[in-house]
């Protein structure tokens, strides 16, 4: 029977999760929501004690056919009978648990690099828990935030490896965007098979009600999701006699445009989106786009005039829009100018998802993880790509984000 790991859930027995509740019967709630595979991780408690804890966890999870695998000690999962293990890179070499564990034992092993996920893949592993995805206040160390492209990066290196190698997302996956990590990790061959879930489930108010909210997010496509069509014959040509029909769409719907911009071109904007038949607002506040979103039009977040209360405003309009599929347009001002501005795009890129982003040459080379983006100012500075690079920088920044990506000069 193939090993479903799309509704992965990871135990955590600290007293701020579990807040005076007892570990398995929030797992048992868990597992009534429809959590599909358990991992019981604990790395403080005795060896009695864990032992004690994984007999009574294994009890549940068999009543309802799902598999108890043990993070780090093979010793513990043999003395209870669990399903597998899951080993860490600081853990038991995937070799020397397979000498001691059953044939069909299940062992998953975390990767952070292609390299960790390649050299796992041929000792053997049953699956690889890939992260970590986003920060989380225990996971702090930027060096291992692969976020989603990282994580398609990895994907896109094993999807040839000869072997159906399972695979999950870990690292402060939850209900806000656990749709966007299965979407935007995906690559041409290969995507997440599930994603491995915490607190988002264990320290819920209902485990169960929050289970089966991911079973419906990760089972469901996201509103925000789109699939490029097939290039028409003279595709250039066909695009010009769509524009009428376009335009004519737009002045008829005169939708809300939502601007958190520049303000150093606010009033211009205001009067473009005005010609156009659109209907401008310019808000900066974050709270304001829950009802903002509901008219179903459009967000536009120009960052030329970053503040401190900027991000988290951006953050808070971009899950409104997203949650309702609503377009989300990004321009990155000025993105490789400062360090503050760089941190900005990256935890922009990992906040949200945006279905075009728009930017001069040195915008979209920091965007898409260049370190050598300089910028002194909002203009682009000397170019170093020719036309053909320029091209090819939008193209694979548009696929590794699958979203629209806009040049400007």
């Amino acid at each position: 029977m193939p090993l479903d790991l799309s509704v992965y859930l990871v135990t955590d027995s600290t007293p701020a999760i579990l807040k005076g509740r007892d570990l398995c019967t929030v797992v048992e709630k868990a597992l009534k929501g429809g959590v599909t595979i358990v991992q019981y991780r604990d790395k403080t408690s005795d060896t009695g004690d864990l032992i004690q804890t994984a007999k009574e966890l294994h009890k549940i999870t068999k009543a309802y056919g799902v598999p108890l695998l043990i993070n780090d000690r093979v010793d513990v999962a043999l003395a209870v009978g669990a399903e597998g293990v899951h080993l860490g890179q600081d853990d038991m070499y995937i070799e020397e648990a397979k000498k001691l564990l059953s044939k069909d034992a299940i062992i998953g092993i975390s990767a952070s690099s292609v390299e960790e996920a390649q050299r796992a893949i041929e000792a053997g592993a049953d699956y690889l828990g890939i992260g970590t995805m986003f920060a989380t206040p225990t996971k702090t160390n930027t060096k291992h935030i692969l976020g989603t492209a990282g994580t398609q990066a990895i994907l896109d290196a094993i999807s040839d490896s000869g072997r159906n190698v399972g695979t999950v997302a870990i690292g402060g996956i939850n209900l806000s965007n656990v749709q966007r990590v299965m979407y935007q990790s995906k690559a041409p061959r290969k995507g997440l098979d599930g994603v491995a879930i915490v607190s988002a489930i264990m320290a819920a108010d209902d485990p169960r009600a929050a289970a089966e909210e991911f079973v419906k997010r990760i089972n469901s496509t996201p509103s925000f999701a789109w699939e490029p069509k097939a290039p028409r014959v003279n595709e250039a040509a066909a695009l010009v006699e769509d524009v009428p029909q376009i335009v004519h769409k737009m002045v008829k719907a005169h939708p809300l445009v939502h601007n958190m911009i520049n303000y150093v071109v606010a009033n211009f904007v205001a009067n473009v989106a005005l010609a156009m038949g659109a209907s401008p607002i310019m808000s900066p506040y974050g709270e304001e786009a829950v009802d903002l979103a509901k008219f179903d039009g459009a967000l536009v977040i120009n960052m030329g005039t970053l503040t401190r209360e900027s991000i988290p405003n951006y953050l808070q309009a971009i899950k409104s829009y997203n949650e309702r599929g609503n377009p989300v347009v990004y321009d990155p001002v000025g993105a490789a100018a400062t360090q503050i501005r760089r941190s900005a795009v990256k935890e922009l890129m990992s906040g949200g998802y945006f279905d075009l982003i728009k930017g001069n040459e040195g915008e979209i080379r920091q965007v898409s993880g260049s370190s050598n983006a300089v910028q002194r100012g909002v203009d682009s500075g000397p170019s170093t790509l020719d036309g053909q690079e320029k091209a090819r920088l939008a193209r694979d920044l548009a696929r590794r984000e699958r979203t629209l990506h806009r040049p400007s000069y």
